[in-house]
Protein backbone atom coordinates (compact mmCIF):
# COMPACT_ATOMS: atom_id res chain seq x y z
CA UNK A 1 0.00 0.00 0.00
CA UNK A 2 1.71 3.25 -1.07
CA UNK A 3 2.17 6.00 1.47
CA UNK A 4 1.88 9.63 0.32
CA UNK A 5 2.89 11.84 3.24
CA UNK A 6 3.30 14.88 1.01
CA UNK A 7 1.46 15.51 -2.24
CA UNK A 8 2.38 18.72 -4.00
CA UNK A 9 1.55 17.74 -7.55
CA UNK A 10 -0.24 20.32 -9.72
CA UNK A 11 -3.99 20.61 -9.32
CA UNK A 12 -6.50 21.22 -12.08
CA UNK A 13 -8.31 24.37 -11.03
CA UNK A 14 -11.26 24.67 -13.39
CA UNK A 15 -12.22 27.99 -11.82
CA UNK A 16 -9.18 29.62 -13.46
CA UNK A 17 -10.32 28.93 -17.01
CA UNK A 18 -11.53 31.60 -19.41
CA UNK A 19 -10.84 34.58 -17.15
CA UNK A 20 -10.13 37.73 -19.12
CA UNK A 21 -7.99 39.29 -16.35
CA UNK A 22 -4.37 38.12 -16.21
CA UNK A 23 -2.68 41.31 -15.08
CA UNK A 24 -2.74 40.48 -11.37
CA UNK A 25 -1.33 37.46 -9.49
CA UNK A 26 -3.78 34.56 -9.30
CA UNK A 27 -4.04 31.95 -6.55
CA UNK A 28 -6.25 29.06 -5.58
CA UNK A 29 -6.71 30.34 -2.02
CA UNK A 30 -5.83 33.57 -0.26
CA UNK A 31 -5.44 33.40 3.53
CA UNK A 32 -5.89 36.66 5.43
CA UNK A 33 -4.10 36.54 8.78
CA UNK A 34 -1.09 34.48 9.82
CA UNK A 35 -1.88 33.50 13.39
CA UNK A 36 -2.35 29.83 14.39
CA UNK A 37 -5.53 29.49 12.30
CA UNK A 38 -4.07 31.09 9.16
CA UNK A 39 -0.72 29.34 9.38
CA UNK A 40 -2.39 25.95 9.87
CA UNK A 41 -4.49 26.63 6.78
CA UNK A 42 -1.36 27.55 4.82
CA UNK A 43 0.27 24.25 5.82
CA UNK A 44 -2.79 22.17 4.91
CA UNK A 45 -3.32 23.93 1.60
CA UNK A 46 0.39 23.90 0.77
CA UNK A 47 0.54 20.17 1.40
CA UNK A 48 -2.38 19.74 -1.00
CA UNK A 49 -0.27 21.43 -3.69
CA UNK A 50 -2.52 24.48 -4.02
CA UNK A 51 -1.31 27.92 -5.04
CA UNK A 52 -1.75 29.98 -1.88
CA UNK A 53 -1.03 33.56 -0.83
CA UNK A 54 -1.01 34.70 2.80
CA UNK A 55 -1.58 38.36 3.69
CA UNK A 56 -0.38 39.44 7.15
CA UNK A 57 -0.24 43.00 8.42
CA UNK A 58 2.47 42.50 11.07
CA UNK A 59 6.13 41.99 10.18
CA UNK A 60 6.76 39.06 12.49
CA UNK A 61 5.26 36.66 15.01
CA UNK A 62 3.25 38.28 17.78
CA UNK A 63 5.58 38.22 20.79
CA UNK A 64 3.00 37.85 23.56
CA UNK A 65 1.80 34.35 24.40
CA UNK A 66 -1.99 34.29 24.09
CA UNK A 67 -3.12 30.67 23.84
CA UNK A 68 -1.54 28.50 26.55
CA UNK A 69 -2.85 25.00 25.85
CA UNK A 70 -4.02 22.67 23.13
CA UNK A 71 -5.46 19.18 22.90
CA UNK A 72 -4.91 15.82 21.25
CA UNK A 73 -7.27 16.39 18.34
CA UNK A 74 -5.43 19.56 17.33
CA UNK A 75 -2.10 17.74 17.51
CA UNK A 76 -3.60 15.12 15.23
CA UNK A 77 -4.37 17.87 12.72
CA UNK A 78 -0.79 19.14 12.91
CA UNK A 79 0.33 15.54 12.43
CA UNK A 80 -1.28 15.64 8.98
CA UNK A 81 1.29 18.22 7.89
CA UNK A 82 4.20 16.45 9.58
CA UNK A 83 4.75 18.96 12.39
CA UNK A 84 3.36 17.24 15.49
CA UNK A 85 6.65 15.80 16.79
CA UNK A 86 8.54 19.06 16.31
CA UNK A 87 5.75 21.02 17.99
CA UNK A 88 5.54 18.65 20.95
CA UNK A 89 9.25 19.07 21.59
CA UNK A 90 8.35 22.58 22.79
CA UNK A 91 5.23 21.58 24.73
CA UNK A 92 4.52 20.50 28.30
CA UNK A 93 2.10 17.58 28.78
CA UNK A 94 -0.76 18.43 31.10
CA UNK A 95 -1.56 16.39 34.20
CA UNK A 96 -4.05 16.97 36.98
CA UNK A 97 -6.20 20.08 36.78
CA UNK A 98 -6.89 21.34 40.30
CA UNK A 99 -9.78 23.56 41.41
CA UNK A 100 -8.71 24.98 44.78
CA UNK A 101 -10.59 26.97 47.42
CA UNK A 102 -9.66 30.30 49.03
CA UNK A 103 -7.17 28.49 51.30
CA UNK A 104 -5.46 26.79 48.38
CA UNK A 105 -6.93 23.34 49.15
CA UNK A 106 -8.22 21.33 46.14
CA UNK A 107 -11.92 20.58 46.20
CA UNK A 108 -11.74 18.66 42.91
CA UNK A 109 -8.85 17.38 40.81
CA UNK A 110 -9.40 15.92 37.36
CA UNK A 111 -7.12 14.63 34.63
CA UNK A 112 -8.13 14.63 30.95
CA UNK A 113 -7.89 11.12 29.51
CA UNK A 114 -6.93 10.15 26.00
CA UNK A 115 -9.56 9.57 23.33
CA UNK A 116 -7.23 7.28 21.43
CA UNK A 117 -5.84 9.85 19.01
CA UNK A 118 -2.23 8.84 19.56
CA UNK A 119 -1.33 12.12 21.31
CA UNK A 120 -1.41 13.40 24.91
CA UNK A 121 -4.91 14.62 25.82
CA UNK A 122 -3.67 18.06 26.88
CA UNK A 123 -0.49 20.01 26.18
CA UNK A 124 0.58 23.38 27.54
CA UNK A 125 2.17 25.58 24.90
CA UNK A 126 4.23 28.72 24.50
CA UNK A 127 2.49 30.28 21.54
CA UNK A 128 5.43 32.15 19.98
CA UNK A 129 7.25 28.80 19.74
CA UNK A 130 4.21 27.13 18.18
CA UNK A 131 3.82 29.94 15.65
CA UNK A 132 7.50 29.76 14.76
CA UNK A 133 7.36 26.03 14.02
CA UNK A 134 4.14 26.28 12.04
CA UNK A 135 5.57 29.11 9.92
CA UNK A 136 8.74 27.11 9.32
CA UNK A 137 6.47 24.33 8.11
CA UNK A 138 4.94 26.59 5.47
CA UNK A 139 8.41 27.29 4.07
CA UNK A 140 8.51 23.68 2.82
CA UNK A 141 5.86 24.41 0.18
CA UNK A 142 6.98 26.33 -2.90
CA UNK A 143 3.37 26.95 -3.94
CA UNK A 144 2.70 29.12 -0.85
CA UNK A 145 3.59 32.83 -0.94
CA UNK A 146 3.65 34.70 2.38
CA UNK A 147 3.34 38.48 2.24
CA UNK A 148 3.97 40.06 5.63
CA UNK A 149 3.47 43.80 6.12
CA UNK A 150 0.55 43.50 3.72
CA UNK A 151 -2.83 44.64 5.02
CA UNK A 152 -5.95 43.44 3.27
CA UNK A 153 -8.12 46.48 2.54
CA UNK A 154 -10.96 44.99 0.55
CA UNK A 155 -12.28 41.67 -0.73
CA UNK A 156 -14.63 41.69 -3.71
CA UNK A 157 -16.30 38.28 -4.09
CA UNK A 158 -17.36 37.54 -7.66
CA UNK A 159 -19.03 34.59 -9.35
CA UNK A 160 -15.73 33.06 -10.47
CA UNK A 161 -13.12 34.37 -8.02
CA UNK A 162 -12.36 37.01 -5.39
CA UNK A 163 -10.50 40.22 -6.13
CA UNK A 164 -8.36 41.40 -3.21
CA UNK A 165 -6.91 44.85 -2.65
CA UNK A 166 -4.05 45.02 -0.16
CA UNK A 167 -1.62 47.69 1.01
CA UNK A 168 2.11 46.99 1.05
CA UNK A 169 2.93 48.83 4.27
CA UNK A 170 6.66 48.98 3.55
CA UNK A 171 6.43 50.58 0.11
CA UNK A 172 3.14 52.45 0.61
CA UNK A 173 1.76 50.89 -2.57
CA UNK A 174 -1.38 48.96 -3.40
CA UNK A 175 -1.41 45.33 -4.48
CA UNK A 176 -4.23 43.64 -6.39
CA UNK A 177 -4.56 39.89 -6.68
CA UNK A 178 -7.16 37.26 -7.37
CA UNK A 179 -7.99 33.99 -5.65
CA UNK A 180 -10.58 31.33 -6.26
CA UNK A 181 -11.37 31.33 -2.52
CA UNK A 182 -10.47 33.34 0.57
CA UNK A 183 -10.08 32.23 4.19
CA UNK A 184 -10.38 35.23 6.51
CA UNK A 185 -8.50 34.34 9.69
CA UNK A 186 -7.92 37.95 10.68
CA UNK A 187 -9.00 37.76 14.31
CA UNK A 188 -11.87 38.87 16.50
CA UNK A 189 -11.85 42.40 15.07
CA UNK A 190 -11.86 40.97 11.53
CA UNK A 191 -11.96 43.76 8.98
CA UNK A 192 -13.07 41.21 6.39
CA UNK A 193 -16.11 40.23 8.45
CA UNK A 194 -16.99 43.89 8.92
CA UNK A 195 -16.60 44.71 5.25
CA UNK A 196 -18.90 41.83 4.29
CA UNK A 197 -21.53 43.09 6.73
CA UNK A 198 -21.63 39.89 8.79
CA UNK A 199 -23.03 40.25 12.29
CA UNK A 200 -21.01 39.08 15.31
CA UNK A 201 -23.57 38.20 17.95
CA UNK A 202 -23.01 37.55 21.64
CA UNK A 203 -21.62 39.45 24.59
CA UNK A 204 -18.45 40.93 25.99
CA UNK A 205 -18.07 40.47 29.74
CA UNK A 206 -17.76 43.75 31.62
CA UNK A 207 -15.13 42.28 33.92
CA UNK A 208 -11.60 42.82 32.65
CA UNK A 209 -8.74 40.41 33.34
CA UNK A 210 -5.04 40.96 33.95
CA UNK A 211 -2.68 38.46 32.30
CA UNK A 212 0.83 38.11 33.69
CA UNK A 213 3.49 36.24 31.72
CA UNK A 214 6.67 35.32 33.55
CA UNK A 215 9.92 33.47 33.09
CA UNK A 216 10.32 30.84 35.81
CA UNK A 217 13.75 30.73 37.43
CA UNK A 218 13.05 27.88 39.88
CA UNK A 219 10.24 25.56 40.97
CA UNK A 220 7.82 26.16 43.83
CA UNK A 221 5.06 24.09 45.35
CA UNK A 222 2.37 23.51 42.73
CA UNK A 223 4.34 25.16 39.93
CA UNK A 224 3.97 22.16 37.61
CA UNK A 225 0.17 21.97 37.48
CA UNK A 226 -2.75 24.01 36.26
CA UNK A 227 -4.71 25.43 39.18
CA UNK A 228 -7.94 27.38 39.21
CA UNK A 229 -7.98 29.39 42.45
CA UNK A 230 -11.73 29.70 43.07
CA UNK A 231 -11.36 32.44 45.67
CA UNK A 232 -14.35 34.84 45.71
CA UNK A 233 -12.04 37.69 46.71
CA UNK A 234 -9.57 37.12 43.88
CA UNK A 235 -10.26 34.29 41.37
CA UNK A 236 -6.97 33.41 39.70
CA UNK A 237 -5.75 31.06 36.99
CA UNK A 238 -2.27 29.71 37.69
CA UNK A 239 -0.77 27.82 34.73
CA UNK A 240 2.63 26.38 33.85
CA UNK A 241 3.74 26.86 30.27
CA UNK A 242 6.75 25.30 28.56
CA UNK A 243 10.20 26.64 27.81
CA UNK A 244 10.51 28.00 31.34
CA UNK A 245 7.38 30.19 31.42
CA UNK A 246 4.45 30.54 33.82
CA UNK A 247 1.21 32.53 33.59
CA UNK A 248 -1.31 34.03 36.00
CA UNK A 249 -4.68 35.59 35.17
CA UNK A 250 -7.01 37.43 37.55
CA UNK A 251 -9.92 39.89 37.26
CA UNK A 252 -9.83 43.62 37.87
CA UNK A 253 -11.99 44.26 40.92
CA UNK A 254 -14.38 47.18 41.23
CA UNK A 255 -12.49 50.35 42.07
CA UNK A 256 -9.09 49.03 40.94
CA UNK A 257 -7.02 50.92 38.39
CA UNK A 258 -6.04 48.79 35.36
CA UNK A 259 -2.97 50.89 34.74
CA UNK A 260 -1.74 50.30 38.27
CA UNK A 261 -2.46 46.56 38.20
CA UNK A 262 0.01 45.95 35.36
CA UNK A 263 2.84 47.64 37.29
CA UNK A 264 5.40 45.37 38.95
CA UNK A 265 4.57 46.51 42.46
CA UNK A 266 0.92 45.48 42.10
CA UNK A 267 1.84 42.24 40.33
CA UNK A 268 4.15 41.17 43.13
CA UNK A 269 1.37 41.75 45.66
CA UNK A 270 -0.86 39.32 43.77
CA UNK A 271 1.89 36.73 43.25
CA UNK A 272 2.86 36.91 46.91
CA UNK A 273 -0.60 35.57 47.69
CA UNK A 274 0.37 32.48 45.68
CA UNK A 275 3.64 32.13 47.57
CA UNK A 276 5.64 33.34 44.57
CA UNK A 277 8.51 35.82 44.94
CA UNK A 278 11.15 37.40 42.71
CA UNK A 279 13.29 34.37 43.56
CA UNK A 280 10.87 32.21 41.58
CA UNK A 281 9.98 34.22 38.48
CA UNK A 282 10.92 37.17 36.34
CA UNK A 283 8.00 39.29 35.09
CA UNK A 284 7.99 39.54 31.30
CA UNK A 285 4.78 41.45 30.60
CA UNK A 286 1.30 42.16 31.90
CA UNK A 287 -1.75 43.17 29.87
CA UNK A 288 -5.49 43.63 30.45
CA UNK A 289 -8.13 42.11 28.20
CA UNK A 290 -11.84 41.24 28.03
CA UNK A 291 -13.61 37.90 27.61
CA UNK A 292 -16.02 37.46 24.74
CA UNK A 293 -18.73 35.00 23.74
CA UNK A 294 -19.55 35.72 20.12
CA UNK A 295 -20.43 33.83 16.94
CA UNK A 296 -20.64 35.28 13.43
CA UNK A 297 -24.06 35.11 11.79
CA UNK A 298 -22.55 33.57 8.67
CA UNK A 299 -19.18 31.93 8.18
CA UNK A 300 -19.36 32.20 4.40
CA UNK A 301 -20.18 34.87 1.85
CA UNK A 302 -19.79 33.37 -1.61
CA UNK A 303 -16.15 32.44 -2.00
CA UNK A 304 -15.04 34.02 1.29
CA UNK A 305 -14.95 31.97 4.51
CA UNK A 306 -14.42 33.12 8.10
CA UNK A 307 -12.32 30.98 10.43
CA UNK A 308 -10.98 31.18 13.98
CA UNK A 309 -11.69 34.31 15.99
CA UNK A 310 -13.08 36.00 12.89
CA UNK A 311 -15.96 33.50 13.08
CA UNK A 312 -16.25 33.04 16.86
CA UNK A 313 -14.80 33.96 20.23
CA UNK A 314 -15.03 32.20 23.58
CA UNK A 315 -13.65 32.62 27.12
CA UNK A 316 -10.27 30.94 27.75
CA UNK A 317 -11.26 28.60 30.58
CA UNK A 318 -10.78 25.28 28.78
CA UNK A 319 -8.13 26.49 26.34
CA UNK A 320 -10.16 26.07 23.16
CA UNK A 321 -10.00 29.45 21.42
CA UNK A 322 -6.96 28.68 19.27
CA UNK A 323 -7.92 25.01 18.99
CA UNK A 324 -11.32 25.89 17.56
CA UNK A 325 -9.73 27.91 14.78
CA UNK A 326 -7.41 25.02 13.92
CA UNK A 327 -10.43 22.71 13.79
CA UNK A 328 -12.17 25.18 11.46
CA UNK A 329 -9.48 25.10 8.80
CA UNK A 330 -8.95 21.35 9.17
CA UNK A 331 -12.61 20.96 8.23
CA UNK A 332 -12.50 23.54 5.44
CA UNK A 333 -9.16 23.08 3.68
CA UNK A 334 -9.58 19.51 2.42
CA UNK A 335 -12.98 20.50 1.01
CA UNK A 336 -11.49 23.48 -0.82
CA UNK A 337 -8.78 21.23 -2.24
CA UNK A 338 -11.40 18.72 -3.41
CA UNK A 339 -13.44 21.42 -5.15
CA UNK A 340 -10.40 23.01 -6.79
CA UNK A 341 -9.07 19.69 -8.07
CA UNK A 342 -12.53 18.77 -9.34
CA UNK A 343 -13.11 15.65 -7.24
CA UNK A 344 -16.21 17.08 -5.51
CA UNK A 345 -18.74 19.79 -6.45
CA UNK A 346 -18.60 23.26 -4.91
CA UNK A 347 -21.86 22.61 -3.08
CA UNK A 348 -19.95 20.62 -0.42
CA UNK A 349 -18.53 23.90 0.90
CA UNK A 350 -21.94 24.62 2.41
CA UNK A 351 -21.18 21.87 4.95
CA UNK A 352 -18.39 23.89 6.65
CA UNK A 353 -20.49 25.92 9.08
CA UNK A 354 -23.13 23.19 9.34
CA UNK A 355 -20.52 20.80 10.70
CA UNK A 356 -18.37 23.13 12.76
CA UNK A 357 -20.86 25.44 14.47
CA UNK A 358 -22.60 22.89 16.75
CA UNK A 359 -19.29 21.70 18.21
CA UNK A 360 -18.12 25.30 18.56
CA UNK A 361 -21.25 26.27 20.48
CA UNK A 362 -21.01 23.21 22.73
CA UNK A 363 -17.35 23.97 23.45
CA UNK A 364 -18.20 27.59 24.23
CA UNK A 365 -20.94 26.48 26.63
CA UNK A 366 -18.42 24.26 28.44
CA UNK A 367 -15.98 27.15 28.71
CA UNK A 368 -18.69 29.41 30.16
CA UNK A 369 -19.64 26.73 32.71
CA UNK A 370 -16.05 26.32 33.91
CA UNK A 371 -15.68 30.10 34.09
CA UNK A 372 -18.74 30.38 36.33
CA UNK A 373 -17.38 27.64 38.57
CA UNK A 374 -14.09 29.52 38.97
CA UNK A 375 -15.35 33.08 39.34
CA UNK A 376 -18.24 32.71 41.80
CA UNK A 377 -18.05 35.88 43.94
CA UNK A 378 -20.68 35.19 46.62
CA UNK A 379 -18.77 33.71 49.58
CA UNK A 380 -21.69 31.62 50.83
CA UNK A 381 -22.27 30.11 47.38
CA UNK A 382 -18.54 29.45 46.99
CA UNK A 383 -18.41 27.73 50.39
CA UNK A 384 -21.36 25.51 49.46
CA UNK A 385 -19.74 24.76 46.09
CA UNK A 386 -16.45 23.76 47.72
CA UNK A 387 -18.16 21.48 50.24
CA UNK A 388 -20.55 19.77 47.85
CA UNK A 389 -18.03 19.29 45.07
CA UNK A 390 -15.43 18.00 47.54
CA UNK A 391 -17.92 15.38 48.71
CA UNK A 392 -18.92 14.45 45.16
CA UNK A 393 -15.30 14.20 44.01
CA UNK A 394 -14.75 11.25 46.34
CA UNK A 395 -16.49 9.27 43.62
CA UNK A 396 -14.40 8.61 40.54
CA UNK A 397 -17.61 8.95 38.52
CA UNK A 398 -17.84 12.63 39.37
CA UNK A 399 -14.36 13.37 38.04
CA UNK A 400 -15.20 11.41 34.92
CA UNK A 401 -18.44 13.44 34.54
CA UNK A 402 -16.53 16.73 34.76
CA UNK A 403 -14.21 15.63 31.95
CA UNK A 404 -16.85 14.01 29.76
CA UNK A 405 -19.68 16.52 30.23
CA UNK A 406 -17.99 19.84 31.02
CA UNK A 407 -14.47 19.76 29.57
CA UNK A 408 -13.56 19.62 25.87
CA UNK A 409 -16.37 17.90 23.93
CA UNK A 410 -15.49 15.36 21.30
CA UNK A 411 -16.47 16.41 17.79
CA UNK A 412 -19.27 14.50 16.09
CA UNK A 413 -21.14 15.68 13.03
CA UNK A 414 -24.88 15.10 12.93
CA UNK A 415 -25.35 16.92 9.60
CA UNK A 416 -23.13 17.99 6.76
CA UNK A 417 -21.09 16.10 4.21
CA UNK A 418 -22.39 12.71 5.38
CA UNK A 419 -24.60 10.01 3.97
CA UNK A 420 -28.27 10.43 4.72
CA UNK A 421 -28.43 6.84 5.96
CA UNK A 422 -28.24 6.82 9.76
CA UNK A 423 -25.64 4.66 11.49
CA UNK A 424 -24.00 4.78 14.96
CA UNK A 425 -20.56 5.34 13.39
CA UNK A 426 -21.58 8.08 10.96
CA UNK A 427 -20.09 11.50 11.76
CA UNK A 428 -17.53 10.27 14.30
CA UNK A 429 -13.77 10.50 13.89
CA UNK A 430 -11.86 7.23 14.00
CA UNK A 431 -9.29 6.66 16.74
CA UNK A 432 -5.62 6.52 15.79
CA UNK A 433 -3.84 3.47 17.22
CA UNK A 434 -0.60 2.11 15.88
CA UNK A 435 -1.13 -0.63 13.32
CA UNK A 436 1.06 -2.95 11.27
CA UNK A 437 0.94 -1.92 7.63
CA UNK A 438 1.25 -4.08 4.53
CA UNK A 439 5.05 -3.86 4.63
CA UNK A 440 5.16 -5.13 8.22
CA UNK A 441 6.06 -1.73 9.68
CA UNK A 442 4.30 -0.42 12.80
CA UNK A 443 2.86 3.00 11.93
CA UNK A 444 0.23 5.47 13.10
CA UNK A 445 -3.14 4.78 11.52
CA UNK A 446 -3.53 8.29 10.05
CA UNK A 447 -0.31 7.74 8.11
CA UNK A 448 -2.01 4.79 6.42
CA UNK A 449 -5.17 6.77 5.67
CA UNK A 450 -2.91 9.51 4.30
CA UNK A 451 -5.53 12.26 4.25
CA UNK A 452 -7.53 10.64 1.44
CA UNK A 453 -10.93 9.04 1.07
CA UNK A 454 -10.65 5.39 2.12
CA UNK A 455 -12.92 2.38 2.54
CA UNK A 456 -12.16 0.29 5.61
CA UNK A 457 -13.60 -3.17 6.10
CA UNK A 458 -13.36 -6.15 8.44
CA UNK A 459 -15.92 -8.20 6.55
CA UNK A 460 -15.80 -8.98 2.81
CA UNK A 461 -19.57 -9.61 2.83
CA UNK A 462 -20.21 -5.87 3.03
CA UNK A 463 -20.85 -4.67 -0.50
CA UNK A 464 -19.31 -1.41 -1.67
CA UNK A 465 -20.04 -1.67 -5.39
CA UNK A 466 -21.45 1.87 -5.50
CA UNK A 467 -18.00 3.21 -4.58
CA UNK A 468 -15.96 1.34 -7.21
CA UNK A 469 -16.16 4.04 -9.87
CA UNK A 470 -14.84 6.74 -7.53
CA UNK A 471 -11.26 5.48 -7.43
CA UNK A 472 -11.32 5.12 -3.64
CA UNK A 473 -8.90 2.67 -2.01
CA UNK A 474 -9.99 -0.27 0.15
CA UNK A 475 -8.08 -1.26 3.28
CA UNK A 476 -8.86 -4.48 5.12
CA UNK A 477 -8.47 -4.37 8.91
CA UNK A 478 -7.09 -7.69 10.11
CA UNK A 479 -7.27 -8.85 13.73
CA UNK A 480 -4.21 -9.09 15.98
CA UNK A 481 -2.01 -12.06 15.14
CA UNK A 482 -2.83 -12.02 11.41
CA UNK A 483 -0.15 -12.17 8.76
CA UNK A 484 0.32 -8.93 6.81
CA UNK A 485 -1.32 -8.80 3.40
CA UNK A 486 -1.46 -6.28 0.55
CA UNK A 487 -3.94 -3.43 1.04
CA UNK A 488 -4.45 -4.26 4.70
CA UNK A 489 -3.40 -3.34 8.22
CA UNK A 490 -3.11 -5.59 11.26
CA UNK A 491 -4.89 -4.12 14.28
CA UNK A 492 -2.35 -5.51 16.73
CA UNK A 493 -3.62 -3.38 19.65
CA UNK A 494 -7.27 -4.27 19.00
CA UNK A 495 -8.30 -0.60 19.31
CA UNK A 496 -9.80 -0.28 15.82
CA UNK A 497 -11.65 -3.58 16.04
CA UNK A 498 -13.07 -2.62 19.43
CA UNK A 499 -14.20 0.79 18.12
CA UNK A 500 -15.91 -0.80 15.11
CA UNK A 501 -17.65 -3.32 17.37
CA UNK A 502 -18.92 -0.57 19.70
CA UNK A 503 -20.32 1.28 16.70
CA UNK A 504 -21.80 -1.81 15.02
CA UNK A 505 -19.72 -1.29 11.88
CA UNK A 506 -18.03 -3.81 9.61
CA UNK A 507 -17.23 -1.34 6.84
CA UNK A 508 -16.67 2.41 6.73
CA UNK A 509 -16.23 5.14 4.16
CA UNK A 510 -13.82 7.61 5.75
CA UNK A 511 -13.32 11.20 4.64
CA UNK A 512 -9.88 12.80 4.26
CA UNK A 513 -10.23 14.37 7.73
CA UNK A 514 -10.77 10.98 9.37
CA UNK A 515 -14.53 11.41 9.97
CA UNK A 516 -16.87 8.61 8.95
CA UNK A 517 -19.00 9.48 5.93
CA UNK A 518 -20.95 6.20 5.90
CA UNK A 519 -20.91 2.81 7.62
CA UNK A 520 -22.58 -0.58 7.33
CA UNK A 521 -22.98 -3.81 9.28
CA UNK A 522 -22.12 -7.30 8.03
CA UNK A 523 -24.24 -8.45 5.13
CA UNK A 524 -25.26 -4.89 4.18
CA UNK A 525 -24.16 -2.49 1.45
CA UNK A 526 -22.36 0.77 2.13
CA UNK A 527 -24.57 3.76 1.30
CA UNK A 528 -23.74 5.58 -1.91
CA UNK A 529 -20.84 8.05 -2.09
CA UNK A 530 -21.47 11.80 -2.26
CA UNK A 531 -22.72 12.97 -5.63
CA UNK A 532 -19.86 13.86 -7.93
CA UNK A 533 -17.07 12.18 -5.96
CA UNK A 534 -14.34 11.09 -8.35
CA UNK A 535 -10.81 10.83 -7.05
CA UNK A 536 -7.71 11.51 -9.16
CA UNK A 537 -5.09 8.82 -9.37
CA UNK A 538 -2.67 9.08 -6.41
CA UNK A 539 0.80 10.37 -7.24
CA UNK A 540 3.84 9.35 -5.21
CA UNK A 541 5.92 12.25 -3.87
CA UNK A 542 8.76 12.72 -1.44
CA UNK A 543 7.96 13.57 2.17
CA UNK A 544 8.10 17.19 3.23
CA UNK A 545 11.43 18.11 4.75
CA UNK A 546 11.48 17.81 8.55
CA UNK A 547 11.66 20.90 10.71
CA UNK A 548 14.97 20.97 12.51
CA UNK A 549 16.21 22.72 15.63
CA UNK A 550 14.69 23.91 18.88
CA UNK A 551 13.53 27.29 20.15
Amino acid sequence: MPHHPHRDHPRHDHSHRDHPRHDHPRYDVAVIGYGPTGVTAANLLGQAGLRVVVLERDPDIYGRARAISTDEEVLRIWQRVGLDERLQADMLPGGLVAFVDADGRPFVEVAPTSRGTGHPPQQFIYQPAVDTTLRAGVERFPTVTVLTRHECLKVLPGPDDVEILAADLDSDTFVRLHASYVIAADGGSSATRGQLGIGYQGETYTERWVVIDTEATCDWEGSSRLRFHCDPARPTVDCPTPLGHHRWEFPVRDGEDETELVQHEAIWRVLAGQGVTPDHVKILRAVVYSHHVRVADRWRVGRVFLAGDAAHAMPPWIGQGMASGVRDVANLCWKLAAVIEGSLPASILDSYQIEREPHLRETTAHAVFVGKLITERRPWVAAARDHLVRLASRSSRFGRWIIDAKWIPQAQYARGLLTGVAHPARGWQLPQPRVTDASGEIVRFDDVLDGRWQLLTTDPSVSHHLWRSTGIGVITILPAGSAVQPDSVVDHTGALTAWLHRHSASALAVRPDGFVYAAAESGRSLPAPPIGLHLPDPIENSPAAPIEGHH
